[in-house]
């Protein structure tokens, strides 16, 4: 049982600046754009995490010189925008190498309308980020969340309007079922809209609940996935081990259950040996596992600081063999999630009890 540390075959390379080497990149679903298959995850810049611009800075620059092409954010990430101003300061005279993602549907604000995917909101909010990231244009903008008091054609359509005016390259989804991406791809074929291109969902060694549904609709409509938290929210850093000692941070308050998950910390007792046999940090078997699925395009990751994205890029080549493969396989089953995530999206019918259950009066008439 061996990884190989190798480039992993993608169709095209790209020449990089900062040490000679190449990245191969692969292609964005059918959008022709091609992107690393690393994407550089910027949530962690500002006041939740690393609140020095300089700092954050030159992480970006040199995820940058490494080959990574590819840079995704949220106009909520800072929180309100400083990730997006960050980042729009950093890539000055650098904004025409990297295809830059960003997302809109947050609340940033009290208002009830300054959110979600209503026409008003995304044509407000888009000139926002397009200001925080110092550009006139966003290579690919996602709906960060299902907005279920929203219909799709008014998302759609209004996605559509920014693409033709030039302020948009491609539009995407996040955190989107199955069942409503494959809706959105027929309400945009019948209607002339603009169609999601991408699709962003949760993918890791412990949540792999997308093999089964979101990756193969994906393939079928020739989407691109970008896939986040790959470490499972640290998780899978091995910073969190069963009986050891209690982690106190920030991440702790935010994901409590996911972090403290006695299935989860037993699967990763099992995968600490796994990733030793095959010569590996548990850090570089999680990454390479994510962009190994042919579904995946790129893995987005969340350095806070230089340390973590030069561990990050250290098993890049990482690529694992069938042996390894089939050992993940029997330790977390394809196509399961060993519980949900904290921060995952729960459909309206599932959190809402009300939704499950009949008036009381209705209830009570059919026992009369």
């Amino acid at each position: 049982m061996t990884a190989v540390t190798s480039a992993v075959p993608k169709p095209k390379s790209q020449g990089t600046e900062g040490n000679g080497a190449t990245v191969k990149t692969r292609e964005l679903g059918r959008t022709g754009i091609q992107v690393s298959p690393y994407c550089l995850g910027t949530m962690m810049f500002g006041q939740v995490g690393n609140p020095d611009p300089d700092d954050c800075a030159q992480i970006i620059h040199r995820a940058l010189d490494s080959g990574i092409n590819f840079v995704d954010t949220a106009d909520v990430y800072g929180p309100h925008g400083m990730s997006e101003e960050i980042l729009g300061k950093a890539l000055k005279g650098r904004r025409d190498d990297i295809v830059l993602a960003t997302k809109v549907n947050g609340a940033m604000g009290e208002d009830p309308n300054r959110g979600g995917s209503s026409r008003r909101w995304i044509i407000t909010e888009v000139e926002h980020s397009l200001r925080r990231l110092r550009t006139d244009h966003i290579d690919l903008y996602q709906m960060h969340h299902p907005d279920p008091r929203t219909d799709i054609e008014e998302t759609l359509s209004a996605l559509t309007d920014l693409v033709r005016s030039g302020k948009v390259r491609a539009i995407g989804s996040s955190n989107l079922p199955a069942s409503e991406t494959v809706e959105a791809q027929w309400v945009a074929d019948r209607r002339g809209l603009q169609r999601f291109r991408t699709e962003q969902p949760t993918y890791s060694l412990l949540n792999r609940g997308i093999e089964r549904e979101i990756l193969p609709v994906c393939q079928r409509y020739g989407m691109g996935t970008l896939v986040w938290s790959p470490l499972a929210m640290g998780l899978l850093t091995g910073r969190y081990r069963k009986g050891g000692p209690p982690v106190r941070n920030a991440r702790m308050n935010w994901v409590p259950r996911h972090l403290t998950d006695e299935r989860k910390l037993d699967a990763v007792e099992r995968l600490i040996p796994l990733a030793e046999e095959a010569g590996l940090s548990l850090t570089h078997l999680a990454m390479a596992f994510a962009i190994t699925h042919p579904g995946v395009t790129s893995a987005i990751i969340g350095p806070r600081t230089m340390e973590q994205l030069e561990d990050l890029l250290a098993g890049a080549a990482v690529t694992l063999d069938d042996d390894v493969l089939d050992r993940i396989d029997e330790i977390v089953a394809p196509g399961t999630d060993i519980g949900p995530l904290d921060v995952s999206y729960t459909p309206p019918a599932v959190e809402r009890a009300a939704l499950r259950r009949r008036p009381a009066d209705e209830r009570a008439a059919v026992t009369r």
